[in-house]
């Protein structure tokens, strides 16, 4: 399983993965599956993926492997980030359709599910959501980010901290904290995080970092979150009807 999370806000974009897949509980293994396609001062693209490792890996390695043919649609010369998302939606349908076709009577999920966002020269930043299926959704306003993979735990928290006017730091300070309530709920979620944020009219990121256990900032994160639950909790006021204690 995996978290990944996205998030294009009016300052700025974040973005975030977790690098674990795990293939049963005494095998763990670590994968990235946060991905860059960059122009030098013309495009950014960030793509994080969740579902199928054979069938999200397949999908990168094909968008990699056509950026080398220039007479045909590539993640590096479609003219927007939405060509860009059709082109995305086209290849996994592409990678399902035939792994799905070599493996009739199986019972094995093929499906994967993907962010795709950042932006190209002459347009605004853009994020979307691409589904197993291939279509897809575009973030607006009111709905600025994106969750992909095993994201039930961190979504509380997202929903009542982000807005579409959120500050960058105060993004990144967000998805750690999501972060962190997923690892300690669901162990098929597992450090180091990749994480990176976009200015708006940067076609380089201006922060790019990967968390890992000793990081001594994420853990003091936790360790605050954690304390000020307790005493946010502690103090709320009790019942007053004895028929619901």
């Amino acid at each position: 399983m995996t978290y990944c999370v996205a998030m294009n806000l009016r300052d700025g974009m974040v973005f975030a993965s977790d690098s674990r897949t795990n293939a049963g509980v005494d095998h763990v293994s670590t994968f990235r599956k946060m991905h860059v396609f960059r122009r030098d001062n013309e495009r950014f693209i960030v793509v994080l993926s969740a579902g199928n490792l054979a069938t999200s890996q397949s999908v990168i390695s094909l968008l990699r492997q056509r950026e080398c043919e220039p007479e045909r649609c590539n993640m590096l010369n479609v003219p927007s980030l939405f060509q860009a998302a059709e082109l995305l939606g086209d290849t996994l349908r592409e990678v399902v359709s035939r792994n799905s076709g070599q493996a009739q009577g199986s019972k094995v999920d093929f499906g994967a599910s993907f962010i795709m966002g950042g932006q190209v020269k002459g347009e605004s930043p853009r994020l979307f959501l691409v589904y197993p299926e291939g279509n897809f959704i575009e973030s607006t306003e009111d709905t600025p980010y994106f969750q992909i993979g095993e994201s039930k735990y961190g979504k509380p928290i997202i929903d009542r901290v982000l807005r579409y006017d959120t500050s960058p730091p105060q993004a990144m300070q967000c998805t750690l904290i999501s972060f962190d309530s997923t690892l300690r709920s669901n162990l098929s979620v597992g450090l180091p995080i990749d994480l990176l944020t976009l200015r708006p009219g940067k076609f380089a990121p201006s922060r790019q970092l990967q968390v890992c256990e000793n990081d001594s900032y994420f853990r003091t994160l936790s360790q605050r979150w954690g304390e000020g639950l307790r005493e946010v909790f502690a103090s709320l006021p009790l019942p007053e009807d004895e028929t619901l204690v």
